[in-house]
């Protein structure tokens, strides 16, 4: 701050105000050397100047004795208003006695008279002015302007100072937020949700005060609060859902609240939110509580969760990811050929084993991680498709997933191009599975990229077909080549009519929009010839193989081109 003050080259104004001619002009002259100097002969002057708008003033230098209104009738009227209670006012006194009153009135400090050090002047003067302006630009940016709240970096900065005084006091890290808030944006205006988290932030500052806590806004619709250990925070709970039903005069708009009690100073600050954080997350749609804690479980779970994080990228360096591959076959006629193969990630970590993609792929898809996975696995199944093709003289087209994050990359097309060029490879031997769940959300960009990408002569496999809502509204829009029936379904439809039925629905769209239909999760000859008899053309599953790394996929290869052999 005092570099960029000594390169300014804007003189600040600073009113000097005194009755006595000698005394501003000595004054003046000690002053006009670094500052804009004007003068005021009363309190009563120095009010109406500091109210004209052409100027802002840096420094009030005040005499205490004059006519017409005096130094301390000047003080108590700064003091009831904003504007004149940011400007800093040294008090020029020869007596004593009024240097503490008007330190209790306001003022920022006070030089003696008569003024016989011109430079002790000059050196009050800049340390007051740099230290009002300090606190000006904290005043500024310590306050998010939405909720009136604490930032995230200030609220963090204040409970470290907290933390200093106060550390064998139990502590809680609170987090709340709205659920759906985006929708409150979308459908009644971003300026009405901004007035909804105003009052939300001013309910919480009134709230919070006697309790000795603190908040801010974190994220849009996320609020922290570091509190004094309460029993209950339900108090905290109806003011804020209170407000939201006020704001909709519905009850449907939820607020929910994940609480780690008396925080474990072991840890980084930023971490008691980290947590509390995950525990909000977990309440996610569950109307049955509004507050989850942090307990041993979430926190074993959390711990888990973070070192798949932190080892991801160690993992994609030292392969311990690893592409296998699942078979598909095509059973028209009376032997089954083997048609292609589907790219799925395992992951065996040097001290956790082996971890199941039900554990890290929702996790990176989550905090968008997933891109990376992906990207790795991309290359990989590239370079294998160039191994086997070297190796055998055919092509086993793989499919690959292509996740929403991918979807949302503007670089996305030119990667998967490149890719191909590098590996000496044609779109048609590299197959793009995009997840039913993808198409139901910013369905306009999706349908665009994926045009582009069949253009370019990209397969686009629709996975998990079944799962979503909106499947039958939406399908005969979709640009898609094939379609896969969701292995839930199929793994069931023997045992349960209402997913046989819903199978025979997926395979009957499929004819009609004229597309192979890949049946996943194929076990039994029984369900194999029962998805033959509804026209079903290509079967994934442990019937034929479970995934399996590279080199155990080279059998079915080589059966292949014996079977292609013997035809």
């Amino acid at each position: 701050m005092k570099k960029l003050r000594q390169i300014t080259t804007v003189k600040r104004h600073v009113l000097i105000v005194d009755d006595e001619v000698v005394n501003r002009e000595i004054l003046g002259n000690i002053l006009s050397v670094n500052y804009e100097v004007e003068y005021a002969d009363n309190a009563k002057e120095a009010l109406a100047a500091l109210s004209r708008q052409d100027k802002r003033f840096s420094l009030i230098l005040l005499d205490l004795l004059m006519p017409v209104m005096d130094g301390f009738e000047f003080l108590k009227k700064r003091e009831t208003t904003e504007t004149l209670k940011r400007i800093p006012v040294i008090v020029m006194t020869s007596e004593k006695e009024s240097e503490v009153r008007s330190l209790k009135l306001g003022a920022a400090d006070f030089i003696a008279k008569p003024f016989d050090m011109p430079e002790v002047v000059l050196a009050r003067c800049e340390r007051i002015i740099e230290l009002f302006e300090d606190q000006d630009i904290i005043r500024q940016t310590e306050r998010d302007h939405v909720s009136g709240l604490y930032t995230k970096d200030y609220f963090f900065e204040y409970i470290r100072q907290i933390e200093l005084w106060s550390r064998d006091i139990p502590r809680d890290a609170i987090v709340f937020d709205i659920e759906q808030f985006h929708l409150v944006n979308e459908f009644c205006g971003r300026d009405f949700g901004d007035r909804l988290l105003a009052e939300i932030g001013s309910a919480l500052k009134n709230e919070l005060a006697p309790m000795n806590a603190i908040a801010c806004r974190a994220d849009a619709d996320t609020f922290y609060i570091f509190a004094t250990h309460q029993e209950s925070y339900d108090n905290i709970r109806n003011i804020v859902q209170g407000i939201l039903t006020e704001f909709f005069e519905v009850n449907h708009i939820r607020v929910r609240f994940g609480l780690w009690e008396n925080v474990d100073r072991n840890v980084e600050i930023e971490a008691w939110f980290d947590r509390a954080k995950a525990a909000c997350d977990k309440n996610r749609g569950d109307l049955t509580q509004a507050f989850t804690r942090y307990n041993n479980e979430m926190h074993s779970r959390y711990m888990f969760e973070e070192t798949l994080i932190r080892d991801l990228q160690s993992a994609i360096d030292n392969k311990n990811l690893i592409v296998y591959y699942q078979p598909k076959y095509n059973i028209e006629g009376d032997t089954p050929r083997l048609t292609s193969a589907e790219a799925l990630i395992r992951w065996i970590h040097p001290t956790l084993g082996f971890i199941s993609p039900g554990d890290f792929i929702p996790l990176f898809e989550g905090n968008g991680l997933i891109q990376k996975v992906d990207n790795f696995v991309w290359n990989e199944v590239a370079k294998q498709i160039r191994k086997w093709k070297d190796e055998f003289g055919v092509t086993v087209p793989v499919s690959v997933n292509v996740s929403r994050i991918d979807i949302m990359d503007p670089e996305l097309e030119t990667k998967l191009m490149r890719l191909l060029e590098e590996n000496g490879l044609s779109p048609e031997e590299y197959m793009l599975e995009v997840t039913e769940s993808a198409y139901c959300e910013n369905m306009e960009r999706l349908i665009e990229v994926i045009e582009n990408l069949r253009k370019k002569g990209f397969r686009i496999e629709m996975d998990d077909f079944g799962s979503g809502y909106s499947s039958l509204n939406m399908i005969t829009t979709l640009p898609i080549d094939i379609l896969k029936i969701d292995m839930s379904f199929v793994r069931n439809m023997e045992k349960d009519e209402r997913n046989l039925k819903l199978v025979e629905l997926v395979a009957g769209i499929a004819k009609f929009l004229k597309i192979p239909a890949v049946a996943e999760g194929v076990e039994t000859q029984s369900q194999l010839d029962t998805l033959k008899g509804m026209g079903c053309q290509i079967i994934q599953g442990y019937f034929f193989s479970k995934p399996v790394p590279p080199k155990d996929f080279v059998p079915f290869i080589e059966n292949e081109l014996e079977r292609r052999r013997g035809a």
